[in-house]
């Protein structure tokens, strides 16, 4: 039984699982492609070019605040480059004078003592003093800061960072309700009343559908981060059974921006978090209407992360319910290699901007707003059809 349902402007398609319970379909990075029309453009035509508030990078990619990707060190290296790196005021950086000795022990510890040894370090108190030195750090480099916190401690935080100099700050957790309710009163949130305070641009996140992305825009976030558990160290989605895949969540958060724009004036970006860890996913995220994207274990590869070829997820020191793990992702190359090249590998894990600016060009699209129009196919076996040798072989697309 396959039935239609509208919702404020956003169609979809329903099926009964049984009984009278309904799911509606939805598609992932690998059952979509993009589609080439009539037009290429050469490569130097292309606009790959990222605006928020007052701020412009040289490209749409977001690192996410993850203590494996993100130091003050590569803050600064990832502004130098052109793009933005997120450091979490709740990580190793505002707990620890010396984050050497601690990141040493947690990515040489075995796999079977790793989580308690992440609840244990979490544990350490968070500094302000540290909070500000950091932030220092990265604006006496001239770059850009960005930081991030979970609703619960973003009104103690929020204009700590802003006094100290901080440029955007992300409100960032598995999921962001405009409202958060507690019966400790000090950790109530509202959205609202917490963007209003603060004079800087405020992104917030996560979210996977049209309504609570509405929220956040009327709320007044400056950008929308989409996304729950797709990231390569995320376990929410096995924890909590919890989770869109990310085109259909993309392509339904960009629809609420485009309504509320067309209604507000007010243009909202839409950040698309997690699930892209090649050139191609990247790709397709912004096809299916993200005005950026951000991403964590592609960057942790690179020389300059602080996880020293390991990554692991903002939630694993949970000291309850961990939602995150650890993985080996090893060291690719630098910053730049990753994200600019050259390319020294064949499966899309470097120079990630050149592979947008080329599907770009292939596609026709001279910039972003460009790019999210471009035709999309479902197509289930885009990843495996005439792969056979790579596969077998673990080369290229079958690594």
């Amino acid at each position: 039984m396959v039935d239609l349902v509208n919702e404020q402007k956003v169609s979809y398609e329903v099926v009964t699982i049984g009984g009278r319970k309904k799911a509606r379909k939805t598609f992932g990075f690998d059952e979509i492609s993009l589609v080439p029309g009539k037009v290429t453009l050469d490569i130097d035509l292309c606009d790959t070019s990222f605006i928020l508030g007052k701020h412009k990078f040289a490209f749409p990619i977001i690192a996410s605040s993850m203590d494996s990707v993100i130091s003050p060190k590569s803050a600064v290296e990832l502004s130098n480059l052109g793009g933005l790196g997120v450091l979490n005021l709740q990580g190793l950086y505002t707990r620890y004078e010396n984050q050497s000795e601690v990141l040493e022990k947690i990515t040489s510890v075995d796999n079977d003592g790793f989580v308690s040894l992440m609840q244990e370090v979490y544990k350490e108190p968070i500094k302000e003093h540290l909070i500000i030195k950091q932030i220092q750090e990265v604006k006496s480099k001239n770059a850009i800061c960005a930081v991030s916190s979970t609703p619960n401690v973003a009104n103690v935080y929020g204009p700590i960072a802003q006094n100290a100099g901080a440029d955007i700050f992300v409100v960032q957790s598995t999921v962001v309700s405009i409202e958060h309710k507690s019966q400790d009163k000090s950790t109530c949130f509202n959205l609202k009343d917490f963007i209003q305070k603060m004079k800087i641009p405020v992104i917030v996140g996560n979210c996977v559908t049209y309504e609570v992305a509405i929220d956040h825009m009327k709320a007044g976030a400056s950008a929308v981060l989409v996304g729950i558990g797709p990231g390569a160290a995320c376990t929410s989605r096995g924890v909590l059974g919890i989770g869109v895949p990310m085109a259909t969540s993309i392509a339904d958060c960009a629809q609420a921006r485009d309504d509320y724009f067309s209604k507000t004036g007010r243009y909202v970006h839409v950040i698309a978090d997690g699930g892209m860890s090649v050139g191609g996913d990247i790709c397709k995220a912004i096809a299916c209407g993200a005005d950026a994207v951000m991403i964590g274990s592609p960057l942790a590869k690179a020389k300059e992360a602080p996880g020293n070829g390991y990554h692991w997820g903002m939630a694993t020191p949970s000291p309850v319910l961990p939602r995150g793990t650890r993985i080996k992702v090893g060291t690719l190359g630098t910053l730049k290699d990753i994200l600019l090249g050259p390319a020294k590998y064949d499966d899309g894990s470097q120079n990630l901007v050149g592979a947008l600016k080329t599907s770009m060009s292939t596609l026709g699209a001279q910039n972003i707003k460009e790019m999210q129009q471009v035709e999309i196919v479902i197509a289930p076996s885009i990843l495996t059809e005439g792969k056979v040798f790579q596969k077998a072989q673990k080369l290229g697309m079958g690594k």
